[in-house]
């Protein structure tokens, strides 16, 4: 770690960078997707469409399996969440 990197963990300053190997929702459900596959233009739409409450990717990976797979049955082109994800991350591999 360096000296400034030190000093801005300390100040609480730290600055947010993005997992290159992680894709967040905001990119993976992009209004392309969801409205190609969904009766939503947006992944927070979908959500809040479903009363869920989520504000983090963690608070969607909490919400029981079941509720949600009814959810993207009734919303989407998707049998489940598991393949709602999948195509998610297929079509933003290709097109990247």
């Amino acid at each position: 770690m360096t000296m400034e990197e030190l000093m801005n963990e300390l100040q609480g300053q730290k600055t947010y960078q993005e997992d290159p190997n992680h894709i967040s929702f905001e990119k993976l459900f992009n209004e392309a997707f969801m409205s190609k596959y969904s009766n939503c233009k947006s992944f927070d739409e979908f959500v809040i469409k479903g009363n869920f409450q989520v504000k983090t990717e963690e608070d969607v990976a909490d919400i029981p399996d079941e509720l949600f797979d009814r959810h993207v049955v009734r919303e989407t082109k998707f049998a489940d969440w598991k393949s709602m994800l999948e195509t998610a991350n297929k079509e933003y591999v290709r097109i990247s």
